[in-house]
């Protein structure tokens, strides 16, 4: 025990011996006491014995409701501390708030007012109750907890509700995360439906359905008086500070308004054991006497240190603490440490503030019994346990108190301009993705955004398949193409010497047959998996099959042109109509295609690519990377340009030659397969270049491209050598060798050959009977007919 102890009341406590140092009631908190006033007396007068010094301390009823609790220290005739609060004007700041000029050291039990923290103004103050900043941090740190982040406050005209609504919206802008959706205060004064006002003010922001109350007890009851009155009973989640506590006076008769309120008070503790109240006293003990207790252990820890250290071995007071120095006073007060009524230590920081120390409760009805409930509790940092809370209406689901929902995955936050918890939510659109809550951005050129927007992921990477319903056309025109070609070959080389095959040009027939061939071949490769081989050859061979097939047809549409046209001017023969000089003409011809071919590898070498712009279509879920060829379009029109130029020369000469008469050339074929190869080129180039901007441009033009170039070699095909194999091999009687005629002979029938009307009539082996031909022959042969073959003319 230190070497002093209370002196008490004549309310029920008696006063011990005198002691080296004693602490007595006053007679009044803010005047100096005399030795003989007040409801309590000293044994001993303040100067009867110099080693006894008396503290006077008055009290004027702490149980009745409203009144004050105030003590005052003194020395002689001096005032050394001040103890004491004064709930009459507001229960949060002390009545006799000393100047500071007085330099007299105060400790309150009741004062939480905010800016009493301030050292500026008030450095002689301290306090065994918590300040209201703690009691707003623990409120912002329960509306977290609850995940509410838009709430309405309301506070009673006045420094208590004011500052601690002040303090509070302070700490939530500080901690981040909530939003005041209203503040509303309530007058010293209130008007005839003020509150019903107030009511209505909270429901314009519905979403704001949690509402912070710092008010006294009578405005709590009128606030929700009024809320019952607008039918709003379970719509707003009251949160109530210490003035609503665990009272049962604000929500008498209001239960089901007030059902799960979350209310707030400091950790306090009955005094049951040191109580002096008669059994059948109808005394209650009030809430702050733990705090009262508390208060004067402060000053009397503080005044024994004082003591101790300036007085050592002195019985009462030295000439060191006579007057008391409130400077030196309040140091020894700020340093004092010791565990009070309740358990808990008292300690003071650097402003004088106690430790905050909250006690939570909700307001809870269960079995038609109202409660307040212990759901935690806040002592530097909350320990709530929400599994403890009910709320009306939805158990113990949270409520929600949120401005706007949360935005779903993919959509970004658009906050409102000066509440940043409020937002738009945004949906992240084309190939955007969601970064974070507030940023949308474009995936890389090679992805897309998932599906919830989250993340980007590969671009899907499509390429023609075997398996395709659009490779199955051109396969199967390939396959049986493929299949004519080698049966065609197969035929003739079998009947290499016999006169059909001697009429057609064996050699150029055979190189006609290649290209033939190679044009259904590239159907394969415009099928295969694009790779550097594979693109390769697509460069060599879709162009080099066409250029030889009509390289060879031109050769021979030009070397009849020739022919007769040297007919009408002389007899003699026209140059380079010799095997070999059509073969090296038509080598010449498909060289020029070779060679651009080679050049072409030079300046860009062949490869494969991916184009993720050819199919980046609008909806990013159809979105695919085509791979294929690095053939542009304008690459593909200069690669079959070529082609297209002999296709076009080989139809001039065609139509030039149309005239000649049947008996001596294959003019007339080759006419045919020219004008159904253009039309069939013709109809290509609307098609392939006019689905460009199609979703399925890859597989509409690679499937128009390999059945333009199958359609063309299957004209050739069928137009040029199936009436010769047919013969061959069905009508071989008409297989036979005729007689021969000389160059001259021909020349000179070609010559005349305008001079007379043609009456031919068809054969089975595609000659003609020809008038010219009889009228030459007419001695010879009046008694038959004379069939005329292409081999009789050795053209």
């Amino acid at each position: 025990m230190p070497a002093w102890e209370p002196g008490v009341a004549a309310s029920g406590w008696r006063a011990p011996p005198c002691s080296p140092l004693r602490l007595c009631i006053a007679p009044h908190p803010c005047t100096p006491p005399s030795s003989h006033q007040g409801n309590l007396t000293c044994r001993l007068p303040p100067r009867s014995f110099g080693f006894c010094r008396c503290v006077w301390v008055r009290t004027r009823g702490p149980s009745l409701p409203g009144e004050q609790v105030s003590l005052a220290a003194h020395e002689s005739e001096g005032a050394a501390a001040q103890l004491g609060s004064s709930p009459e004007i507001d229960p949060r700041r002390p009545r006799c708030l000393l100047p500071e000029s007085a330099q007299i050291p105060q400790i309150s039990y009741a004062s939480t007012a905010p800016d009493l923290s301030d050292n500026s103004r008030y450095d002689f103050f301290s306090r065994v109750v918590p300040s209201d900043t703690y009691q707003a941090q623990a409120m912002v740190d329960i509306v977290r907890a609850l995940k509410w982040n838009y709430v309405s406050t309301v506070a009673s005209e006045g420094s208590y509700g004011e500052s601690g609504v002040e303090a509070f919206i302070q700490k939530s802008r500080e901690d981040g995360g909530v939003c005041i959706a209203q503040s509303v205060k309530i007058p010293r004064e209130p008007k005839a439906g003020e509150f019903d006002k107030i009511i209505r003010r909270l429901l314009e922001t519905s979403n704001a359905r949690a509402v912070i109350i710092f008010a006294n007890e009578d405005d709590i009851r009128r606030v929700l008086e009024a809320a019952r009155r607008a039918n709003q009973t379970g719509h707003f989640f009251w949160m109530g500070s210490d003035s609503w506590g665990s009272k049962i006076a604000p929500v008498l008769h209001l239960e089901e308004v007030a059902e799960g309120a979350v209310t707030i008070l400091p950790k306090r503790m009955s005094v049951r054991d040191r109580e002096r109240i008669g059994q059948d006293s109808a005394y209650e003990q009030e809430g702050k006497v733990q705090f009262v207790i508390d208060a004067v252990y402060a000053m009397g820890h503080a005044l024994h240190a004082m003591h101790r250290d300036l007085c050592p071995g002195r019985v009462g007071l030295c000439a060191r603490m006579d007057p008391v120095d409130g400077t030196q006073l309040l140091k020894y007060i700020r340093n004092v440490n010791f565990s009070g009524i309740a358990g808990n230590p008292v300690t003071f920081n650097e402003n004088g503030d106690a430790p905050g120390r909250y006690d939570i409760y909700q307001y809870q009805l269960r079995n038609d019994s109202a409660e307040y409930k212990v759901i935690g509790s806040w002592t530097d940092h909350l320990h709530l346990r929400i599994e403890r809370m009910h709320w009306p209406g939805s158990g113990q689901q949270l409520p929600r108190s949120i401005c706007s929902l949360p935005c779903q995955p993919g959509e970004r936050k658009k906050t409102v301009k000066g509440m940043p918890c409020c937002w738009h939510c945004e949906p992240c659109t084309g190939y955007q993705y969601q970064v974070d809550r507030y940023t949308c951005k474009t995936c890389p050129y090679d992805m897309r955004p998932t599906e919830n927007r989250t993340g980007c992921r590969p671009i899907p990477i499509i390429k023609l398949e075997w398996g395709s319903p659009w490779a199955v056309l051109p396969l199967f025109l390939a396959v049986v193409g493929i299949a004519a070609t080698l049966f065609v070959v197969i035929t003739f080389v079998r009947y290499n010497d016999t006169p059909i095959v001697k009429a057609s040009g064996r050699e150029l027939s055979y190189v006609l047959l290649a290209g033939i061939f190679l044009c259904y071949a590239t159907t394969f490769l415009m099928i295969a998996e694009p790779d550097l081989g594979t693109c390769s050859l697509r460069r060599i061979f879709l162009g080099l099959g066409m250029s030889i097939s009509y390289a060879a047809l031109l050769t021979k549409t030009n070397r009849i042109y020739r022919i007769f046209e040297q007919g009408k001017r002389s007899v003699s023969a026209p140059r380079f109509i010799s095997p070999a000089s059509q073969l090296a003409i038509t080598f010449s011809l498909i060289s020029l295609q070779l060679l651009g071919i080679c050049v072409w590898f030079v300046v860009d070498p062949s490869h494969s690519v991916v184009d993720f712009q050819d199919q980046r279509t609008l909806d990013p879920r159809f979105a695919r990377g085509v791979l294929k060829c690095d053939i542009s379009d304008l690459s593909l029109i200069c690669l079959l340009g070529y082609s297209m130029l002999l296709m076009v020369t080989c139809t001039v000469y065609a139509i030039k030659t149309r005239g000649v008469p049947e008996t001596f050339n294959e003019a007339k074929p080759i006419g045919f397969t020219m004008y159904t190869t253009c039309i069939v080129w013709l109809a290509f180039i609307p098609i392939f270049f006019g689905t460009s901007q199609s979703a399925d441009k890859l597989y509409i033009q690679t499937t128009t491209l390999t059945v333009s170039v199958s359609l063309s070699a299957s004209v050739s095909l069928g137009m040029l050598y199936m009436p010769k194999v047919y013969i061959i091999l069905f009508h071989p009687e008409q297989n036979v060798p005729k007689r021969k005629r000389s160059l001259k002979a021909v020349v000179t029938a070609a010559t005349m050959s305008n001079k007379f009307t043609q009456k031919g009539n068809f054969r089975p082996n595609g000659e003609a009977k020809s008038e010219l031909c009889e009228n030459l022959e007419a001695p010879a042969l009046a008694t038959k007919q004379t069939y005329v073959t292409y081999t009789n003319h050795a053209i």
